[in-house]
């Protein structure tokens, strides 16, 4: 392997094959591909080759879940996994479609070559994390109050309140003008006057429209006195 390999990955030797280890992540729902590739200087170094979910074993796949016979995908365990690459080129990388949590965990490429203990075998740690969701940071209203300054004891304190974001359809509107000439302002004027008249009859108190019924009263006794003499 290449030095610049050989920094990324975990080389061992075993019984004349190599055993490569590297760690591949993704989100959630995304597809994930899983890199392995092999030597083809021409028609005859094509071969066959098998994904497994566990690490590679002294022969063949555990766990099978593809194989290609070098030229076309000849098993294939789920839909889900998929060979997208050049098989012809030595382009065997694993492509996980629709990635979920559980599609973590250890993944077998193993490359049959010709000859005793001569497969390529790659070991490949797939870590699948949930996928990232970004949310509007809320608007923080703070308001403070204190003391009058006559007050015997002086105290203030700060109330902080979280809003939740609104869209613009559902900001409250500004309020009109209350008038936009002389005319309006005269309807406005006339408006007030009547809601104060109103106002102002509702708050008379109670003894005052006593008042009233006894003046009343009175008038009434003197008319009937007045007829009774004439």
């Amino acid at each position: 392997l290449p030095r610049a390999l050989c920094s990324i990955t975990v080389c061992l030797l075993s019984t004349g094959s190599t055993v490569s280890e590297l760690i591949v992540t993704g989100e959630v729902g995304q597809d994930i591909t899983v890199p392995c590739r092999y030597s083809v200087l021409n028609r005859n170094s094509i071969t066959s080759m098998c994904w497994g979910r566990d690490s590679c074993p002294s022969s063949k796949c555990s766990q099978p879940i593809i194989w290609t016979d070098g030229w076309r995908v000849t098993e294939q365990h789920s839909s889900r996994y998929q060979l997208r690459g050049d098989l012809q080129r030595g382009d065997v990388s694993l492509t996980i479609v629709d990635a979920r949590e559980s599609d973590s965990g250890t993944y077998c490429c193993r490359v049959e070559i010709r000859g005793w203990f001569n497969d390529q075998r790659t070991n490949h740690k797939v870590v699948v994390k949930k996928a990232r969701i970004s949310t509007a940071s809320p608007h923080t209203y703070t308001s403070e109050q204190t003391s009058g300054p006559g007050s015997t004891r002086e105290s203030s304190f700060t109330v902080t309140r979280t809003w939740p974001s609104v869209s613009a359809s559902e900001a409250p509107q500004t309020a009109p003008t209350p008038c936009s000439g002389p005319s309006d302002c005269l309807d406005v004027a006339a408006d007030l006057q009547n809601t104060s008249v109103l106002l102002a009859r509702e708050q008379l108190p109670e003894h005052g429209l006593y008042i009233g019924v006894g003046s009343c009263a009175a008038l009434l006794l003197i008319l009937i006195l007045a007829l009774l003499l004439s």
